[in-house]
């Protein structure tokens, strides 16, 4: 696809994953005039196209044009997440004396069992990252996992980190786009995505295509981003709110709970479960979902998440951006770098806002069942 290509440009300098090198000195090996040239393509999605500028055009444009502005997000930002996030790019539950690290791990765990992952099982990851996810339903269940992205930077590095990790003869991994894919019917014995099909520009096309690589009786398990059905598109601030998600994090067009309920029973699935998980139900969770980019160091569990708060939080991404900018302006970064950093943040601020509101979640799980008939 051309995104593939354009990858190849952006990254030119760098061959996979370097764990020497670090996020940091991955931003700024990359090709200086590639990267630049992307990051202002993406961002000609979103100027001039505010929350007053918004239109049903404007969001049918982007969502048209949703693999090219996957492609191109992920290819200025991947480092980023790398930087502060780790492996695993996703949210997850935090219970009492739970470390960041196990929380995530805890997250995809349940994901595997909602779908019932078995040894040897062929299993299929839409939209999966670097692949962190997709390492650990391996080393959990002893399945095997093919990958699919859409962005092959990111490819190159799950590939790389499942060397690293001895777990290449269980994982294979395509670059591909989700709203058709690359499989023959009835490939896969369970499916499952992590917060990726949101990139989609239909979830009842992306899930209709999930439903043909299952094989029947197979599940699909996922956890999507959407606004909760208190959003009120009509209320400026709630459009803000979602605006600066989908600007901040590559997405083209997001709807809300509801709105993908509806599409995966569309999609030929039967709905087998629904729920929020951010939702904490009989006080579960000891913490929200969002407190490591909202920064309470209360919710902190060990040392270590309180060291990796600092590049997790609002504080954290200021200084980065702001070294960053500094960086860029003397040329040792590549321009647009700081812009990257600071939508994201932006974005940041905005999930932790939908997220106390209520208006926000990034953990609606669904788990489906392919019939037999």
């Amino acid at each position: 696809m051309a995104n593939g290509v354009h990858v190849e440009k952006v990254t030119a300098t760098s061959s996979g994953l370097d764990e020497s090198q670090g996020a940091i000195r991955a931003m700024l090996s990359k090709d200086k005039t590639a990267y630049r040239i992307t990051a202002n393509d993406y961002s000609q999605h979103w100027d001039d196209k505010g929350v007053s500028h918004e239109t049903d055009e404007v969001r049918r444009a982007r969502a048209d044009a949703y693999a090219e502005l996957t492609g191109q997000y992920y290819d200025i930002s991947t480092d980023v997440y790398e930087h502060a996030w780790g492996e695993s790019f996703h949210f997850c539950r935090f219970a009492r004396g739970e470390s960041f690290a196990q929380a995530i791990a805890r997250h995809e765990h349940y994901l595997a069992a909602c779908i019932g992952i078995r040894r040897n099982m062929q299993v299929l990851d839409v939209g999966c990252g670097v692949g962190g996810p997709a390492r650990e339903m391996v080393t959990f269940t002893g399945c095997r996992v093919t990958g699919l992205n859409i962005s092959e930077y990111q490819l190159k590095h799950a590939r790389a980190y499942g060397e690293r990790n001895g777990l290449s003869h269980r994982l294979d991994f395509v670059q591909g786009d989700f709203m058709k894919m690359p499989f023959p019917d009835a490939s896969f014995d369970a499916v499952y995505s992590v917060e990726a099909t949101v990139h989609a520009p239909s979830l009842r096309r992306v899930y209709s295509e999930i439903h043909r690589v299952l094989k029947p009786g197979g599940r699909f398990g996922i956890y999507e981003w959407v606004m909760t059905d208190a959003f009120d598109n009509e209320n400026i601030d709630h459009r803000r709110i979602r605006l600066a998600i989908e600007k901040g994090y590559g997405i083209a067009a997001m709807v809300k709970m509801s709105d993908a309920l509806a599409a995966l029973q569309e999609s030929g699935l039967e709905l087998e479960s629904e729920y929020d998980l951010a939702v904490n139900e009989g006080n579960l969770d000891v913490a929200p979902w969002y407190w490591p980019m909202g920064g309470d160091m209360r919710h902190a569990q060990t040392v270590w998440d309180v060291l990796s708060l600092l590049k997790k939080n609002r504080y954290g991404a200021m200084v980065t951006a702001r070294l960053l900018g500094l960086l860029e302006t003397v040329g040792i970064a590549p321009a647009g770098i700081k812009r990257t950093v600071d939508s994201m943040g932006e974005g940041a601020d905005a999930l932790v806002t939908g997220g106390k509101q209520g208006l926000f979640t990034p953990m609606y799980l669904m788990v489906g069942r392919k019939p037999y008939v």
